[in-house]
């Protein structure tokens, strides 16, 4: 297990003005840019220049809405995203140390395809990337591939017998998708191809193996058509808000991001997903816990909340996601940081509630504060996204011993 004492991990979630819903009005937010690259390449930059570990990518399957159950109809906030898998791959070749973590769903995706866009990723990133495993309960989503039925439930109703029973089979599915995704990642061995130009063999093909995954499901034979990636194992992350993603984190994903509302709560979560971890037999394993924030940060005292509150008042009810949202100076936030890291988390990913203006706090205020505190890096040390969270390369399941 890691230790609460080590420096702390530092990551950010992009998603596309920032993540309060009124940011793409701010004076210096770029709602024109979010379907360009430089903006992500900008973005991304900024990241690296703060020496965080990694960012995330948001990415869904239908519009961003105030809804679960389906699209809401307004037009007063940011609607549509670029592909995440495909925005980190034009960033990675632009950056030399960031990791990259983009967000995908898995409920109507095939394992096959992810696996080897992933693999990619980590090739052009030189061994920089992650995937962020999502569900999809919505019955708007379902219907873009129409092969089943999803049941229209709202929130209050997930834990009555069919809100239990739709969350088994979507967290079910993930960690069965996450299982193919990791066996194609290990069907080729690291020294499958030979390249040899005297004999004319270029692939060992007795180092290619089939996967032969049989679930309920899936039935998934292989090899990949992508080669062993650089990480050997891209990081697999996973949000978890409940138990039954709790589950998924402690049994399948490398980096679990949570959103704890006190510290007793961090504590309680960190503690489910370590009994998850341990009864899976990964005891013995790194799984990280980052919590994650909403944050507004001003040098000034109270500016941060004058700002929350200025956004606040363009929309019809003051803004409240799932996380946290902190609004205060950089000192304020790392005193903050310090308090929940005491609890069990290994990091936390940061949402710049505006961009680029938060993101630039973060990295510019946030980072030299935990720097003088001796709580975060001052020089990138590894070369890989499993180097930077210390994680090691793992061994191919099917290389003979």
């Amino acid at each position: 297990m890691p230790s609460t004492t080590s420096p702390l991990h530092l990551a950010v979630a992009l998603d596309g003005a920032g993540w309060h819903p009124a940011a793409w009005r701010e004076p210096d937010a770029r709602p024109a840019d979010l379907f360009s690259a430089p903006y992500w390449v900008d973005l991304a930059a900024e990241a690296e220049r703060g020496l965080l570990d990694f960012v995330t990518i948001e990415d869904s399957l239908g519009q961003q809405s105030t809804r679960y159950t389906g699209p809401d109809g307004r037009t007063d906030r940011v609607r549509g995203r670029l592909d995440a898998v495909l925005t980190a791959a034009r960033i990675a070749p632009l950056t030399r140390h960031l990791g990259l973590i983009p967000s995908a769903v898995v409920t109507h995706t095939e394992p096959f395809h992810l696996s080897k866009a992933v693999a990619t990723l980590d090739y052009v990133s030189t061994g920089r990337a992650g995937v962020q495993i999502r569900v999809s309960g919505r019955a708007d989503e379902a219907a873009h591939f129409g092969r089943r039925d999803v049941p229209r439930l709202p929130v209050t109703e997930l834990d009555s017998p069919a809100g239990l029973a739709l969350l088994k089979e979507l967290f079910g599915e993930a960690a069965d998708y996450v299982e193919v995704v990791r066996r194609l990642w290990d069907s080729w061995e690291d020294d499958a191809e030979i390249r040899d130009v005297a004999t004319g063999r270029f692939i060992d093909r007795a180092k290619l193996h089939y996967i032969d995954f049989e679930g309920t499901l899936f039935s998934v034979k292989g090899p990949s058509i992508t080669p062993r990636p650089p990480q050997g194992q891209p990081l697999v992350a996973a949000l978890a808000h409940r138990s039954e993603p709790f589950q998924l984190v402690g049994t399948s994903a490398d980096i679990g991001f949570v959103t704890p509302h006190d510290t007793a709560q961090a504590a309680a979560i960190v503690a489910e997903i370590r009994t998850a971890q341990e009864q899976a037999g990964r005891g013995g394993e790194t799984v990280h816990i980052l919590a994650d924030l909403v944050v507004l940060l001003d040098d000034e005292p109270g500016r941060a909340a004058e700002r929350r509150a200025r956004l606040d008042a363009a929309l019809d009810t003051p803004y409240a996601g799932d996380a946290t949202v902190f609004a205060g100076t950089p000192a304020e936030l790392a005193d903050l940081l310090e308090e929940f890291a005491r609890t069990g988390p290994t990091g936390f990913r940061l949402r710049p509630a505006t961009l680029p203006y938060d993101l630039e706090r973060i990295t510019r205020d946030l980072v030299p504060e935990l720097q003088r505190r001796g709580a975060f890096r001052r020089e990138y040390g590894a070369a890989t996204l499993r180097g930077l969270l210390g994680l090691p390369r793992p061994a191919n399941r099917y290389a003979a011993a």
